[in-house]
């Protein structure tokens, strides 16, 4: 038997194992960022020490990662064209007939970057969202697979395959990725704050909540249908992260979380919008603002994936393409937006979010923090080639299994590191929000 058609080979083990490092790596690296100091470093008391706060920098970061999966497809192509093959539908895909490459699965620990649950439109002719919030059962059209084939075949099969199918997304039509890239934006940024002020491992968890705004806008705006059990799973993964949330704000009751952004009392305390880089709160209550803040961004996620959705039942795009487009799009709005911003507030608010050339200054002059940010576009870039890969060649049984292994890897790393303290609380929020999902994704049979 050859190893194409082995159900768990050696290159499957190297996809999985790529997926869960680049994936834990993802979050540590920006965790490790915002704990670098930039100014201040030499005062014996860490508490004074500056650290870096810049999360517009760090999503425009996080694009660059992702302009990155643009690049390596049309090098992949060009690459094609110089051997003489002539790809599937002019970008290294073919269809794969069955398989488990249709099973749908809710990322519900996605990172910033992490765009695997597109390969999913292709699968499902809309049968489910986006982001994998319902499971479909329709594996008429599985998922794309790099795949040669010859001239004459190519042409065949785009021949008899033609009525009925989506139309190619080309020329002006590519800039409907814009609108997934700006809600990308808005939770990306919105997460990368709430980061500065919660744990890893309790961001990572809370990000979980995506699946409850994906479920309830597949219901309101693609007319999906949910189960009972669905219905009840939702509440479960709500109870998990409600307990999540409120084991790290219980934690940094009395000053326990040492590695957060406490503030010089001279600092300006103006109301404004960069009021969390500058207001003195306590420590509870940035706690409560930083779990505030990533919940928030889980309704943009959701969003963007209805968006997606719809553009993929209009037309046919590869995942992978889709990616390097937001990626650009949402490059080039952030590279827009910064000196916008910088011009309308920065100036007035030095230090704060949206002080540009505070952040040039302080990434340029600042090894950990540049030497991070390089990877932390590699990490994102090859975590999109390794979910995509994944995707394609395991089960929703198996997908799920992985997204938790990732969590938890986070988790005990952090604690490993000192970043953050064991809670039980937090265990008990995160068994019932992983159950939550699983019994959602019919992953384990559901009791209801």
């Amino acid at each position: 038997m050859s190893t194409s058609t082995t159900p768990w080979n050696f290159y499957t083990t190297f996809l999985v194992a790529g997926m869960l490092l680049t994936g834990t790596l993802n979050t540590l690296l920006v965790k490790l960022q915002d704990n670098q100091c930039v100014s201040n470093c030499d005062d014996p008391d860490p508490a004074n020490h500056k650290l870096f706060e810049q999360p517009t920098w760090q999503t425009l970061n996080m694009f660059v990662g992702e302009a990155l999966c643009l690049v390596a497809l049309h090098l992949s192509i060009l690459y094609q064209k110089w051997r003489g093959v002539s790809a599937a539908g002019g970008e290294g895909y073919a269809a794969l007939p069955g398989g488990n490459g249709g099973d749908v699965v809710v990322d519900s620990q996605q990172y910033p970057g992490d765009h695997s649950a597109l390969l999913q439109h292709q699968n499902q002719h809309g049968s489910s969202s986006s982001s994998g919030a319902i499971e479909s059962n329709n594996n008429n059209n599985n998922a794309c697979h790099p795949q040669a084939s010859s001239p004459a075949e190519s042409s065949s099969t785009s021949d008899s395959s033609s009525v009925g199918e989506p139309k190619p997304l080309t020329g002006w039509k590519t800039l409907l990725m814009w609108f997934p890239a700006i809600c990308d934006i808005c939770g990306t940024t919105l997460m990368n704050v709430g980061l500065l002020y919660t744990t890893a491992s309790v961001y990572q968890m809370l990000r979980g909540a995506v699946v409850v705004f994906s479920g309830l806008f597949s219901v309101i705006f693609l007319r999906h249908r949910l189960r009972v059990f669905q219905w009840i799973s939702l509440f479960l993964v709500m109870l998990g992260v409600g307990l999540v949330g409120l084991s790290n704000i219980i934690a940094s009751h009395g000053g326990e979380n040492q590695h957060q952004h406490d503030q010089d009392d001279d600092i300006n305390n103006n109301n404004n919008f960069s009021f969390v880089t500058t207001m003195v709160m306590p420590q509870a209550e940035k706690s409560a603002l930083g779990v505030t803040l990533v919940l928030l961004a889980q309704v943009f996620s959701a969003t963007q994936f209805v968006f997606e959705e719809l553009i993929m039942r209009s037309y046919s795009l590869t995942p992978i393409k889709a990616v390097g487009l937001e990626g650009i799009y949402g490059l080039t709005t952030v590279s827009v937006a910064i000196p916008i911003l910088h011009v309308l507030i920065g100036r007035s608010h030095p230090g704060g979010f949206f002080d540009a050339w505070n952040g040039i200054h302080e990434i340029t002059n600042t090894y950990g923090v540049w030497s991070t940010a390089i990877w932390v576009m590699l990490s994102i870039a090859f975590f999109n080639w390794f979910g995509l890969s994944v995707t394609r060649t395991v089960s929703a049984t198996s997908r799920s299994t992985i997204d938790t292994c990732r969590t938890l890897f986070i988790w005990m790393v952090s604690l490993y590191l000192g970043w953050e303290t064991f809670q039980w609380l937090q265990v008990v929020g995160f068994l019932i929000l992983i159950y939550g999902t699983f019994v959602f994704n019919e992953v384990v049979r559901s009791p209801f």
